[in-house]
């Protein structure tokens, strides 16, 4: 990885033009900057599935690396690209939707969010084809480790199990806590008894509100629950839990975090990441064979399918990790995402078969979560959840008419949530990413945004074609993986609001950056190819 940060900064001033090289103190500088960059890098791959608060320490590191390198270099390292025009006029339109809120003062402070597009920038100024592949390969091990981990939680259980909940029970009374609940958090901390619950009240200050969490009929929720007072904090059984069961093992995987959703997301990503990898790895098996045959070597082919087959082993605990978060449409995504990218990397009906077999048990693996752990009907989309949502989008959608162009504001249904026509207490997205977009940004901005996303696929496929004959299979899995990881969060975005997660969004930023890197390194033998 030294050896990429040292072509980085060479190649960095001819991107932005002429200039000498750096004196002594001032190289030094820029080698230390781009190291501390691809080490703020590597911890974010390492942390993206599991904390966004650990995401942002390590890209603070790489922003400072950068500008530390651009200080020394007098040079951004950044490129023009076919994104730039649609993704500014995206942001721009966003500002003046802001601006033109319904409620500006909520709106605009939303900006900051937007601004994670400046990942797609920091990316292509700092990371290498080899650093690239080094870092999606850390990703792909963080993220089978937390499958791995959500697996093995499942199987152990979480909390414990409410039998019987006494009448005057306080939790009865401020939660919509019952029987057949699980509580596993007090106050953020973890508990496995009724005695660790009790204890957890007690220890919470007079005055102050208990936080449960709890798995309710599979969901997690978050609840606000009884004050403490004194006299609670003295009672025998301050949480009114008459008996209480083992650990529950009925709920939604979500690896170190809590929130499934956006565990399922990146899995998605990752998944298409490792197969990428793995079949660039294969269809490269035979000629390294042949080559190992000619040179007279030994193990350079046994090594290169000893890489592909942890790959491979690599996506099977991610989709395994998917299934077990129950999330219907994520299943979907990545089902969509595998079919383009096994489509596009093999022309062999047994290599496309083997990937939709390992589609299939996924799919039947995640059905068998989501009847286990989810609401009645909840596979036929017949159940609440699934019901509710469909009518907040509906809302959403009729509401686009009213303001076409600039739509309502950025989180500005907040404070309109029941003036507005929408149903129920929960505030809720749209979970669509399309609607959500015209109804808070307006039309043109969904626009803008399918004009992005085309032109980031576009350079996907230039990009994988550009290394799909060539000797290097970690810059051709990448590319495919690029290509798997878009077509399923394209096919998520549809029915979930994946692009307004903030640990989404920043992964599309740099699955585009890593576009740019990889089209740039492969332009000449796209050229020499004729780009056929």
């Amino acid at each position: 990885m030294t050896r990429d940060v040292t072509q980085n900064l060479t190649e960095a001033p001819r991107r932005g033009g002429a200039a000498g090289p750096p004196g002594p103190a001032a190289g030094a500088l820029a080698r230390a900057g781009g190291r501390l960059g691809l080490a703020g890098f590597a911890l974010y791959a390492l942390a993206a599935p599991h904390s966004i608060a650990v995401s942002w320490v390590g890209l603070s590191f790489a922003v400072l690396g950068w500008l530390a390198r651009t200080a020394a270099t007098r040079r951004a390292g950044l490129r023009r690209t076919a994104v730039d025009l649609p993704l500014w006029l995206f942001f721009a339109w966003t500002a003046l939707s802001c601006l033109l809120s319904e409620e500006p003062r909520v709106s605009v402070p939303k900006l900051v969010n937007v601004s994670t597009l400046l990942m797609f920038y920091l990316t292509q100024a700092l990371v290498t084809r080899r650093a690239a592949v080094a870092l999606a390969v850390l990703l792909v091990v963080s993220g089978a480790a937390g499958a791995l981990w959500g697996a093995g939680e499942l199987a152990v259980g979480r909390g414990v199990v409410v039998r019987r909940l006494s009448v005057d029970s306080p939790l009865r009374r401020s939660t919509p806590l019952r029987e057949g609940d699980a509580v596993w958090r007090v106050n953020g901390r973890r508990v496995s008894t009724v005695e660790e619950i009790d204890e957890a009240i007690r220890s919470t200050p007079a005055g102050g509100r208990v936080r449960l969490s709890v798995v309710s009929r599979g969901e997690h929720a978050e609840w606000p629950g009884a004050t403490v007072t004194e006299e609670l904090a003295a009672s025998a059984s301050p949480s009114g839990i008459t008996e209480g069961g083992g650990p529950t093992h009925s709920f939604r995987a979500s690896g170190w975090t809590r929130h499934y959703e956006t565990f399922a997301e990146v899995l998605q990503i990752a998944a298409q990441l490792a197969l990428g990898f793995a079949l660039a790895g294969w269809l490269r098996r035979g000629r390294e064979e042949g080559e190992e045959s000619r040179a007279g070597l030994s193990g350079v082919g046994r090594l290169a399918r000893a890489r592909a087959l942890l790959a491979a082993a690599a996506f099977v605990v991610l989709a395994g990790g998917i299934a077990l978060t129950a999330m219907r449409t994520t299943l979907v995504a990545f089902a969509v995402g595998a079919a383009v990218l096994a489509w596009r990397a093999t022309g062999s009906g047994r290599q496309r078969a083997a990937v939709a077999a390992a589609v299939a048990c996924v799919l039947a693996l995640g059905a068998f979560a989501v009847l286990r752990t989810r609401a009645s009907g909840a596979l036929r989309l017949g159940d609440a959840s699934a019901g509710l949502r469909y009518e907040v989008a509906r809302v959403a959608a009729s509401r686009v008419a009213l303001h076409p162009v600039f739509g309502h504001g950025m989180d500005a249904v907040h404070g309109h949530w029941a003036e507005w026509g929408f149903p129920g207490r929960d505030m809720l997205h749209a979970h669509s990413t399309p609607v959500q977009l015209a109804f808070e940004r307006g039309l043109p901005a969904l626009l803008l945004w399918v004009w992005l996303m085309w032109a980031f696929w576009r350079m996907a496929l230039r990009a994988e074609r550009a290394w799909r004959d060539g000797p290097d299979a970690g810059a051709h899995g990448l590319a495919l993986g690029l290509l798997g990881a878009l077509a399923g969060f394209l096919a998520s975005s549809l029915v979930n609001y994946n692009f307004g997660d903030a640990e989404v969004a920043l992964l599309v930023w740099w699955m585009m950056g890593v576009g740019v890197i990889l089209l740039d390194g492969g332009a000449d033998r796209l050229g020499r190819a004729g780009e056929t």
